[in-house]
């Protein structure tokens, strides 16, 4: 029985110590549950994240072979070696007088991807073509960096997949191939040393 004129009712409950007011501003639990939710998930993403861009970088074998070092003063004048820098063959060809002379008759204007043999060369190595030993067609490895293998009607390099033909300074001349045998990055450290890369 209320006396004070007031109804009890048992579905009400009393306030509880400590709640927003309506119209009181700051934090409420529920902002924090989003806050901590929001948080957790930036953490998931970047835990995510981080592993698959870590995992594009160069391993570190292809690092330690950003660049290498090759003696050539055991190669004779026409013939080569083939090396492997990072993963992917490269032709180092010694030319002999007679292929660098044939090699600068050829007018430039007159080749598929004209480039004189200076220019795929070092000033004072004009005698040293270094090459990727890979076909510009499809990737294959051709044929020519010792005298014994077929080296093609021009006498540089021969792909044996599809026939391309590549002269002395390793320029298309004939067949599918588009360009010439690439030129990597290269320098000479000493007469004899070659860096690659």
């Amino acid at each position: 029985m209320a006396t004070s004129g007031v109804v009890d009712d048992p579905n009400q409950r009393p306030p509880v110590i400590g709640a927003a007011e309506e119209g009181e501003t700051g934090p409420r639990r529920r902002d924090f549950l989003g806050i901590a939710a929001t948080s957790f998930m930036g953490v998931g993403a970047v835990a995510v994240v981080v592993p698959i861009v870590n995992q594009m970088n160069p391993s570190a074998d292809v690092l330690a072979l950003a660049s290498i070092e090759v003696d050539v003063s055991k190669v004779a004048e026409g013939s080569g070696i083939k090396v492997s820098w990072r993963k992917q063959p490269v032709f180092l060809r010694h030319l002999t007088g007679k292929e660098v002379t044939e090699a600068n008759a050829v007018a430039a204007s007159t080749l598929r991807d004209p480039e004189t043999l200076a220019q795929r060369t070092k000033p004072g190595h004009t005698q040293w073509l270094v090459t990727m030993a890979v076909c510009t067609h499809l990737g294959c490895v051709p044929l020519g960096i010792v005298p014994s293998e077929n080296r093609g009607e021009y006498g540089g390099y021969f792909c044996p997949c599809h026939g391309s033909q590549y002269d002395t300074a390793g320029r298309i001349r004939k067949g599918p191939a588009p360009k010439n045998l690439q030129v990597p990055e290269y320098a000479f450290k000493s007469a004899s040393t070659v860096q690659i890369g």
